[in-house]
């Protein structure tokens, strides 16, 4: 888990480092922060120096992977996130990619050293690169399958096992991993319906790659070939990271890249710490609720208790429900990523208005004086062999809400309304005309809350996710497909001083027989508006036989199977309103008290 994180089963704890009866996960904070040699002071045009550099590489490794990624959803929608860490897998910089792969990346990291451990399997070499999907070992869902390789000092060879300097990691969501239906995120009930499921392991040794474990992936999807060149391309991604890192340390020196990550870090946690001084101190309080977990299971409570104190955060999330039978469970990295979004949007909210925020390096620091607290076994710290395919796209988005609820009883003029709380996801695949096996996965927008300081945007993606949408030549050129409608759904989004932005209308007709899955949220239980605010519209999916014109209504969570003409309609939730609506009554009452002054 990352640098901060402290995961509890006891109920029992104290501020003087929040101590537990037992420990299921404990941070790696304090073995971080004993590291050996005191840090000489930072120099600090030299320290943003090295915040570009560092997220530089992150960027330069993420546009490789875009350009040479072979599926829509990689080259297109650019679903996937870089990174870059410590010899000790700490977070030092990461792209502006995808928040649900960022802030969970750091413990694929720490399962892939921990499964490579020198002296156990004789440690990661030069050369090496290993591959994980995962969850419970550093995953996330699936279709997230993460690369990390080492980087080793210039004077060691392929095949050294020495300490590395440093670790790059890319994640990228597949559009097909295997499992009981195309796309890989189906209506499950545990984990292996959902796909393939890979431990850490070796996919390229020495440089070179294992075709044994190549082949065993490529067997198991349905679109072997899109795979192939996706895999590809996140090799080819670490690849160009490696080449940036070793010309930082050829023109600056290993010591001071190294020292200046390590600044970064200290930077990081100072300038938390601070925004977190600027909360007023006590315990805030929230529920929301999922829709359903698509096998039953309804109206499904999150619980957090924000505990604000002396610049520190803890996140007591343990009184939500248990793991359900659906594919809407989180395991603990998802949850935590969550949670690291929301105060990293605080940050953000709460420095100078002058720009100084966008200098903030997001990293192992930043997570320090922040502490969450789960109970293993609840939907929120799913244990094995629960289905999660859900649990990253839709219960992540809820514990955004869940949060940004809490800390609107803290700093109520600081934050927005509920966005509209769902990636909206849709997933099909089926064989052409041609006998082509296909298969494709797709986030929709939609509604951004009404915020402090003007209305949400409209037909967007919100939190968790920093998706594109793909462009309508480019689905309908790679798919059996024909996209009939694409356009924001109008008073969709919530009343209120500051209206909800409007969600989407997305409807798309099968021009060949598929299966489809739709996971989503936000059908039942509406995104809440803020300070007088009102909800934004709920979401509702719907299906129109090619033999009938009318529209049935579908659930938030389907899978179903498609013949050709049959159309797809989602129309996506609004955004809520914050604060109150100003009404003809109320504007003409302001504008007659304007009136009034006017002529004081």
């Amino acid at each position: 888990m990352p640098r901060g994180t402290s995961i509890w089963k006891s109920d029992r704890e104290e501020w003087a480092g929040v101590r537990a009866r037992k420990t299921v996960l404990t941070s790696r904070a304090a073995a971080a922060s004993g590291r050996s040699g005191a840090l000489a002071p930072a120099d600090p045009v030299r320290l943003e120096i090295f915040r570009n550099l560092f997220v530089s590489v992150c960027e330069e490794m993420g546009i490789a992977l875009m350009r040479t990624g072979h599926s829509p959803n990689i080259k297109e929608r650019r679903d996937y996130s870089c990174a870059v860490f410590d010899s000790s897998g700490l977070t030092i910089a990461q792209g502006d990619h995808m928040p649900v792969h960022l802030g969970s990346m750091p413990a694929s990291v720490a399962s892939a050293l921990k499964a490579f451990a020198a002296g156990e399997t004789g440690g990661m070499r030069a050369g090496d690169i290993v591959l994980l999907n995962d969850p419970f070992h550093g995953g996330t869902h699936l279709p997230d399958i993460t690369l990390v390789s080492p980087l080793f000092a210039a004077s060691r060879s392929a095949g050294s096992t020495h300490r590395p300097l440093f670790f790059l990691a890319n994640r990228a969501h597949h559009s097909d991993v295997g499992g009981m239906a195309p796309g890989s995120m189906p209506l499950a009930t545990e984990i292996y319906q959902e796909g393939l499921v890979l431990p850490p392991l070796r996919l390229v040794r020495n440089g070179r790659l294992d075709r044994d474990i190549f082949g065993i992936i490529l067997s198991n999807c349905r679109t072997p070939e899109e795979r192939e060149g996706d895999l590809r391309a996140q090799i080819a991604a670490l690849q160009t990271g490696e080449r940036r890192l070793k010309e930082m340390i050829e023109r600056y020196g290993t010591r001071e890249v190294v020292s200046y990550a390590r600044h970064l870090q200290a930077y990081s946690r100072r300038v938390v710490t601070s925004v977190l001084r600027a909360i007023p101190d006590g315990t805030y309080r929230f529920e929301d609720r999922l829709d359903d977990d698509g096998a039953g299971c309804r109206a499904i409570p999150l619980r957090v208790a924000l505990t604000i104190r002396r610049g520190r955060a803890v996140v007591d999330l343990r009184h939500s429900a248990d793991q359900v039978s659906g594919g809407v469970n989180a395991v603990a990295s998802i949850t935590a990523s969550a949670v690291y979004y929301v105060f990293r949007c605080l940050v953000s909210s709460l420095m100078p208005r002058d720009g100084s925020s966008a200098g903030v390096p997001w990293n192992a620091g930043s997570f320090e004086p922040i502490r969450i607290l789960l109970r293993p076994g609840s939907i929120l710290a799913a244990r094995s062999p629960a289905a999660v395919a859900g649990g990253n796209v839709e219960t992540s988005q809820r514990i955004v809400d869940l949060l940004l609820g809490a800390l609107s009883k803290a700093i109520p003029s600081g934050v927005p309304a509920a966005s509209q709380g769902t990636m909206n996801n849709l997933s099909f695949g089926g064989v052409d005309r041609v006998g082509k096996s296909f298969a494709y996965y797709e986030t929709i927008g939609g509604g951004m809350g009404g915020r402090p300081a003007g209305a949400g945007l409209s037909g967007v993606h919100t939190h968790m996710t920093n998706s594109l949408n793909t462009p309508i030549e480019a689905l309908e050129a790679a798919f059996p497909i024909r996209v009939e409608r694409y356009g924001l759904r109008r008073r969709s989004g919530g009343a209120g001083k500051h209206k909800g932005g409007e969600g989407i209308v997305r409807e798309i007709r099968f021009l060949a027989a598929a299966r489809a899955s739709i996971l989503s949220e936000r059908r039942v239980y509406a995104p809440w508006g803020r300070q007088g605010g009102r909800a934004g519209a709920l979401g509702a999916n719907f299906i129109i036989r090619a033999d009938s014109a009318r529209r049935r209504r579908l659930p938030g969570k389907v899978n179903l199977a498609l013949a050709e003409g049959d159309r797809l309609l989602i129309e996506t939730p609004g955004g809520g309103g914050w604060g109150r609506p100003v009404t003809a009554r109320t504007s003409s009452r302001v504008r007659s008290v304007g009136s009034r002054r006017g002529g004081e």
